[in-house]
């Protein structure tokens, strides 16, 4: 297996392995690579989170532990 230049994948053909083992084995290569995750998160721009916004999603977070434990209990 391995990556030319222009980004293309190859999996070469081993002796006596079927088409399915070697798409089998081609998405585990490839899912293990993380290309396509680096590919999606590098996608679009994102800004970095602030201090600010980063504690307001904890809080809501909490709020939503906080909720489901009640319910675990009074349900």
């Amino acid at each position: 297996m391995t990556l030319n230049k222009k980004g293309n994948f190859y999996v070469y053909p081993s002796d006596k392995e079927s088409s399915e083992a070697r798409v089998t084995r081609f998405k585990k290569w490839f899912t293990r690579s993380r290309l396509a995750q680096m590919v999606k998160v590098g996608r679009y721009r994102k800004d970095e989170e602030s201090t600010r916004e980063a504690r307001q999603r904890a809080l809501k977070r909490e709020e939503y532990r906080t909720e489901r434990e009640k319910k675990k209990y009074y349900q």
